[in-house]
């Protein structure tokens, strides 16, 4: 395959998992399938969904540099070594929003969700509860391999189960973005190297 038809392949096989990160970042703001949580975004909702990692960073930014990327792979004035030094620029920057919304999912499962928790003590509060090391030093790795304590997060219902499925989504979303934006930056390498291989129309 040419470089100019693998560019227009890289730029049209980020376009589902950009979209699949940004579904999965939007239903994030309503956990447990309700709209409550939205009407107290800083109380009710996990701080790593209002990042807007999987929406800005692993969505919008990818997609934007992802359109651009397919139109370098065309026959045309962009279909040539400069259009192709513009694809290896914007695929670094695809790179850089997919990492950023890779970061925010894996801190947003390290962490866990915002919920109604219910204490050991018996009190009852909005928190984020795993990151509270008094409530589980008995556990010696993360609540996450422990769904025992999942059911301890009142509200929203199953809010944990939630966040582990869309942030998990979006994390590995986000690690093929980055694989494809580096095939990506090689292939505009050798596409400035060598030229795009295609042949000119008359």
């Amino acid at each position: 395959m040419c470089t100019g038809g693998c560019s227009k392949f890289i730029g049209v096989s980020l376009y589902p998992f950009s979209a699949l990160c940004i579904i999965c970042n939007i239903l994030l703001l309503f956990p447990g399938w309700t709209t409550e949580a939205v009407s107290d975004p800083k109380k009710k909702l996990t701080p790593e969904v209002l990042y807007l990692g999987g929406f800005f960073g692993s969505g919008l930014l990818v997609i934007i540099s992802a359109i651009c990327i397919q139109f370098t792979g065309r026959r045309g004035k962009c279909n040539n070594r400069c259009g192709m030094l513009v694809s290896i620029i914007l695929a670094a920057v695809a790179v850089c929003g997919s990492l950023y919304g890779f970061v925010t999912s894996l801190l947003g499962l390290i962490h866990g969700p915002q919920c109604y928790y219910k204490f050991i003590s018996g009190d009852q509060q909005w928190t984020s509860p795993f990151k509270l090391d008094r409530e589980f030093i008995d556990l010696d790795t993360s609540y996450l391999f422990h769904r025992e304590s999942w059911s301890r997060c009142t509200l929203p219902v199953g809010v944990v189960e939630f966040n582990v499925i869309f942030f998990s989504t979006i994390m590995v979303a986000s690690a093929i973005q980055v694989v494809l934006c580096a095939i990506q930056m090689i292939n505009g390498l050798f596409g400035v190297l060598c030229g795009t291989c295609q042949r000119r129309l008359y």
